[in-house]
């Protein structure tokens, strides 16, 4: 058993909104206005800064730097192959 409890990315949401004061509306006008012009072609995901925003049925689903390490391999990863639920 560890030491502290396990904390959920919900959790962490509240605790950047409510203790550290971060405004997610505006996050989210800034992920929109990024992804905005990819989003209105029809584009699935859009790259930004090194960073890839993924967009699935309108919704930005998740946002992934374009390459990172990949620990268990010991190699670099392209993030198009990654997903965040695995």
């Amino acid at each position: 058993m560890s030491k502290h409890p396990r904390i959920t990315d919900h959790a962490v949401i509240r605790y950047l909104e409510r203790v550290k004061g971060i405004d997610m509306d505006a996050l989210r006008h800034e992920i929109g206005q990024l992804v905005a012009r990819g989003y209105v072609q029809g584009a699935c995901g859009v790259r930004v800064s090194g960073f890839n925003y993924r967009i699935e049925n309108g919704v930005v689903v998740t946002v992934l730097q374009e390459s990172r390490h990949d620990h268990r391999h010991g190699r670099r990863t392209r993030a198009k192959h990654e997903r965040d639920d695995l």
